[in-house]
């Protein structure tokens, strides 16, 4: 579906309009082959960046063709059918529109659409910002849940199972997912500052900045979780590694344990002459001397803590 949306610093609010005016905001979602064919025809767009717009795994990057300029960026993306945490986003700012092209409901232009959020859209630069904090800030929530999440879990180290372990790797996923967008993002973003790719006004680098410093905090954060993530993994495989050493460890001493009155007894159920074999008190000796053996063994293993 595509969306024509305008409104300048003197409108009320947001309306959706039919004509592609000056200053009009172009929003594709889930377009077809042939919707977006013919609007790449219409705006007179680079043809061979049409199929990178609808690959779903494109990697952020910005490029500008003939005076146009193409941002590819990434945003949380929560959909259990694709192994993958982030959806792609192309923000293409040409001369008089701004075009932003996603393959699947985008839930973070939701306060831009329904006016929570002014925006005016013959602002291109200011919308196109505005368009990368609503992403920033999805990006900082999705953090928040996950650090939320591995804390709680790290809680729990001792009792860490395989549920855990498998949890611990998708939390690892998200967070690689998410450096790997907003790394590249940001480069592309310091780019802006030089002027090459779309007009920056004074006012408007503050707005770049904040959302570098943004930007950049949200990586630091997520490297800085994936290292909790690696360290309580590797504590958790210290525990397992070492509760299953104790748990051998004791099996061993019940088996030695166990195999000195089996030998016993097997040696005196032999049907051969045995010493004391006529003696009435022959099987309390047999006893004794099991039990002593046990006992010896059983003090030589809590000297040398085996037990």
């Amino acid at each position: 579906m595509i969306t024509n949306y305008f409104r300048t610093v003197k409108d009320d609010a947001l309306k959706e309009i039919t004509d592609l005016r000056n200053g009009v905001w172009i929003h594709a979602v889930n377009a077809s082959d042939g919707e977006l064919a013919q609007l790449w025809n219409t705006l007179d767009l680079d043809e061979t960046l049409l199929e990178d717009a609808q690959d779903f795994f494109e990697v952020p990057r910005m490029e500008k063709v003939d005076g146009v300029t193409y941002f590819f960026t990434r945003y949380p993306f929560n959909e259990v059918t694709e192994d993958i945490d982030t959806a792609p986003l192309l923000i293409v700012i040409g001369e008089t529109y701004v075009l932003t092209v996603t393959q699947r409901m985008i839930p973070q232009f939701e306060p831009l659409l329904t006016g929570k959020r002014v925006v005016h859209t013959t602002q291109k630069t200011k919308l196109f910002l505005h368009l990368m904090e609503c992403v920033t800030a999805s990006f900082e929530r999705q953090l928040v849940n996950l650090r939320r999440s591995v804390h709680k879990d790290r809680a729990k180290l001792r009792k860490i199972g395989n549920r855990e372990i498998v949890r611990f790797a998708n939390y690892e996923r998200q967070l690689n997912d998410m450096v790997a967008a907003v790394l590249p993002t940001n480069v592309s973003l310091q780019q802006l500052m030089n002027n090459n790719y779309i007009p920056v006004y004074a006012d408007d680098r503050e707005l770049v900045e904040d959302v570098r410093i943004d930007n950049t905090q949200v990586v630091e954060s997520a490297r800085a979780l994936l290292k909790t993530i690696q360290n309580v993994r590797n504590s958790a495989e210290a525990i397992l590694t070492n509760t299953l050493n104790n748990r051998i460890k004791t099996l061993t001493v019940l088996t030695i344990l166990l195999t000195i009155p089996t030998i016993i007894f097997s040696l005196y159920g032999m049907n051969i002459p045995l010493p004391f074999a006529e003696n009435p008190y022959a099987l309390l000796f047999v006893f004794v001397l099991m039990l002593g053996v046990v006992g010896i063994a059983l003090g030589y293993f809590k000297k040398n803590d085996w037990l």
